[in-house]
């Protein structure tokens, strides 16, 4: 589990194209500084288990699923990618982040000002039923709270410090993002499935 606080901004070293999965080889001095094969490296929002690790990088396996669902079929040497270490026995400081994206989304406009920047995201209008102003989105991995939502776009407002650690800084309109919806939705949504009907039919037969 992840809080989609990011730790570091950390570098794509290297891809290696496996034809129905990749090898990633990310740069990431503090996330490494303490991690073991096995352990769990949310990157741009998406869990990934390590599986080597060599002086301050560490290399994980995508396999098609996650390629074919998120941006980081994309990725490519050079990239900076944002990365947060698993949750565990630290402070609670952004919201229920599982790193499981529920789909990509793409910047359509950024609006600067003196002390944040409002930028505005399309994302798959399956979505937009989970997603609620004021409610927590994860954005390349990152907690943010939305401003406002429409049938297909939500914008969320950037402090500096986010522009600043973190790969939203540096996306431009049209760049792909990794989201992840507020889980605590989407279990609402299943656990009262069973009873829309009823109550439906209920209303209707007053």
């Amino acid at each position: 589990m992840f809080t989609g606080i990011v730790e570091e901004r950390g570098e794509v070293v290297a891809v290696a194209d496996l034809a129905d999965a990749a090898r990633l080889t990310i740069k990431g001095p503090l996330v490494t500084s303490d991690a073991r094969i096995g352990d769990s490296i949310a990157v741009n929002g998406v869990c990934l288990t390590v599986v080597e690790l060599d002086g301050g990088a560490f290399t994980a396996d995508v396999m098609r699923e996650t390629l074919v669902r998120t941006s980081l079929a994309k990725v490519a040497a050079g990239d900076p990618v944002n990365l947060e270490r698993a949750a565990v026995g630290a402070r609670f400081g952004g919201h229920i982040v599982q790193g499981h994206v529920d789909g990509t989304g793409e910047v359509v406009a950024r609006e600067p000002s003196e002390h944040w920047e409002l930028v505005r995201v399309g994302m798959p209008a399956r979505l937009a039923r989970y997603v609620v102003e004021k409610g927590s989105i994860t954005v390349d991995g990152v907690s943010l709270t939305v401003v406002e939502v429409g049938a297909d776009w939500f914008t969320v407002s950037l402090i500096p410090e986010t522009l600043r650690v973190t790969t939203l800084g540096v996306r431009g309109v049209g760049d792909k993002v990794n989201l992840e919806v507020d889980v605590i939705a989407k279990y609402v949504e299943r656990l009262a499935a069973p009873h829309l009907g009823a109550i439906a039919e209920e209303v209707a037969g007053e």
